[in-house]
């Protein structure tokens, strides 16, 4: 800044320094030592490769790239003249060929390693002279950053022994950090020299940068691939089925992500569906303007098990019809055909009896296999109760049934349906049903949602949270593994989470649920889990302990025959709609009650 007076002797006006690109992208500081730069308080040490192996297997250079630390990679490939490199070549073999014949002159035993080179020198020459090889000079460079001195070294040491596992060595680029720092920069420019030569078939191990990979054109952000810093998108309807599990221990964010999941699939328009049992999603369900319904003893909503799905085109109504039948059989086996304190499991021949109570139950209301039962008033419990009680050998069930018709739990179950499921988004809370009429309520609510979902061809994701309920009784796993292998024809993904693995996968159903779900996140794991979900999932010991040493959000990510270890990550705004930490919570709900205040005193 300066002042230049003018001809009256006035001081101009100080004039503004405009600033340039430069000025904006370049550090503030920028400091250069014999074995590494500065960058601010960042420091940067670069290494050359100046040694290869005489052999490089495909893709060896992958673990270089996904190694998880801060790094820099370039490298420069120069063509060179094929004539020129011939006409080495051909003095190269004479003079190895002379050695050769000097040793064995003089009866010397042969050595190997100059036979090896004649042969190899050989082979290059007739490879070249065909066409079918190029040769070229080969530099290739990292840069390696760190905080100190010490982890600086700690690093690069690191990436030393990584490459000289391989047999490529590699030096720092000492008195010359400041070219080889310009070197790994994206500008094109090869201001170190220092060259391998290299055929084309040993250069091409280098291609393509093999990395796991899950981004795709289309589809949601997951999160952040920790190998390479890549973002994971992906659209889980473009697998062979859209269905997902996700296994991880309390307090590892597998609520988080879920929600996340939700609302960034809304905003594509995918319908959701979530059972929740502990009241998680009650929050997202308010900010979307969503539908709560909340399932308990006395709640005011209802589901009828009796309800029949409209018929669709491929279908006919005897088929409908006996599905229903079948499934309300598996229902009433959780309920009454358990064996507890209220009697011992359902013979043969009461599950026959059953199964003709209930299609007597559906034609006191002329419903029918063969008839059209659309806008029809179907039976309840109750119904069925009193044709039990008709029946020779159906006391015993009717009375077990009482309990659901007249007892404690008559207000559940006993009424007709009067929900719907009209907005994008439909809770389902259970929070508040004992733990005795959970799997019955989950089975009841995945039964509805199936209905609604056969009956009107719509993309939708059904999430069903703390799924090891369900697991726990034979009848509901293997409706809700029924649902998972046939979810894809109605265009439906479904969602399974679980914190009690052991529960989960010990479920005959269990694996075949994982294994029909093209997507599963594995999330940080207590040890008493995660040797049963490495047997699952054929883990190494490396990725075993990435489980156990996980953060919060980080994890394990598998689509389809892919997987990558992932770090879910939020916007400020995603943060404050699906947020599940009770402190944060009450700061939102603290500003909520003081905005609603401020408000209507403004009114006032």
């Amino acid at each position: 800044m300066f002042f230049k007076k003018n001809q009256q002797n006035k001081p101009e006006t100080p004039k503004q320094e405009i600033s340039t690109l430069e000025d904006l992208i370049s550090p503030s500081s920028f400091k250069v030592s014999g074995n590494h730069v500065q960058i601010n308080s960042k420091l940067a040490k670069t290494l050359f490769v100046f040694t290869y192996p005489r052999f490089l297997h495909a893709n060896w250079f992958s673990s270089i790239i996904n190694l998880d630390i801060e790094q820099d990679i370039s490298f420069f490939i120069h063509p060179a003249q094929t004539h020129t490199i011939l006409k080495n070549l051909r003095k190269s073999v004479a003079r190895v060929q002379s050695q050769i014949s000097t040793e064995s002159e003089k009866g010397k035993v042969r050595d190997p390693i100059l036979e090896t080179a004649h042969r190899d020198m050989e082979e290059l020459r007739d490879k070249l002279q065909q066409g079918t090889e190029r040769f070229f000079k080969l530099g290739l460079y990292l840069t390696v950053y760190g905080n100190t001195e010490q982890e600086l070294d700690k690093l690069c040491s690191q990436l030393s022994a990584l490459l000289e596992s391989r047999l490529v060595y590699a030096k720092p680029a000492l008195f010359q950090m400041q070219k080889g720092f310009k070197a790994t920069k994206p500008l094109g420019n090869d201001y170190l020299l220092v060259h391998t030569s290299m055929n084309s078939e040993p250069l091409s191990t280098l291609f393509p940068f093999i990395s796991s990979d899950l981004t795709s054109n289309s589809g949601i952000l997951y999160g952040i691939n920790r190998h390479n810093n890549s973002l994971i998108l992906f659209d889980r309807f473009s697998l062979e089925n859209a269905n997902m599990t996700i296994f991880a221990k309390a307090g590892a964010g597998k609520s988080y992500f879920a929600k996340l999941d939700i609302l960034r699939s809304m905003m594509l328009g995918t319908d959701v569906i979530i059972i929740d049992p502990e009241n998680e999603y009650k929050h997202l369900a308010q900010t979307v303007d969503g539908s709560f319904i909340k399932i308990a003893l006395t709640s005011p909503h209802h589901i009828n098990p009796f309800d029949l799905p409209k018929v669709g085109e491929d279908e006919n109504t005897e088929q409908i019809f006996r599905a229903n039948v079948i499934s309300l059989i598996g229902l009433l086996r959780i309920m009454i055909g358990e064996k507890t304190e209220f009697g011992p499991k359902l013979t043969p021949e009461q599950d026959a009896i059953l199964d003709k109570a209930i299609v007597e139950t559906y034609a006191l209301r002329d419903i029918t296999p063969n008839s059209d039962f659309t806008g029809k008033t179907v039976p309840t419990l109750s119904d069925l109760e009193r044709i039990l009680q008709g029946m020779e050998g159906g006391k015993d069930l009717a009375i077990r049934l009482a309990k659901y018709t007249q007892g404690t739990f008559s207000g559940f179950l006993n009424q007709q349906t009067n929900i719907n499921l009209e907005k994008q988004l439909t809770v389902f809370n259970i929070r508040d049903m004992e733990d005795e009429l959970r799997p019955v309520a989950m089975y009841l609510i995945i039964h509805h949602i199936w209905n609604v979902v056969r009956s009107k061809l719509k993309k939708r994701i059904l999430m069903i949270d703390e799924a090891w309920w369900m697991m726990q009784h034979a009848d509901a796993a293997s409706f809700l593994f029924g649902i998972a292998k046939r979810a894809r024809k109605y265009y439906l993904g479904v969602t399974t989470i679980t914190q009690d693995i052991e529960d989960f996968l010990n479920s005959p159903y269990g694996k075949p649920i994982v294994t029909n779900s093209s997507l599963q996140l594995l999330l940080k794991q207590s040890p008493a889990a995660v040797d049963a979900l490495q047997k699952t999932f054929y883990l190494t010991d490396e990725e075993k302990f990435l489980l156990l040493e996980s953060a919060i959000g980080e994890g394990l990510f598998f689509a389809g025959t892919k997987h990558v270890a992932i770090k879910v990550v939020a916007s400020y705004t995603e943060d404050q709609v699906i947020t599940s930490d009770p402190e944060q919570l009450l700061e939102i709900e603290k500003a909520k009650q003081e905005l609603d205040s401020q408000q209507n005193h403004e009114k006032e």
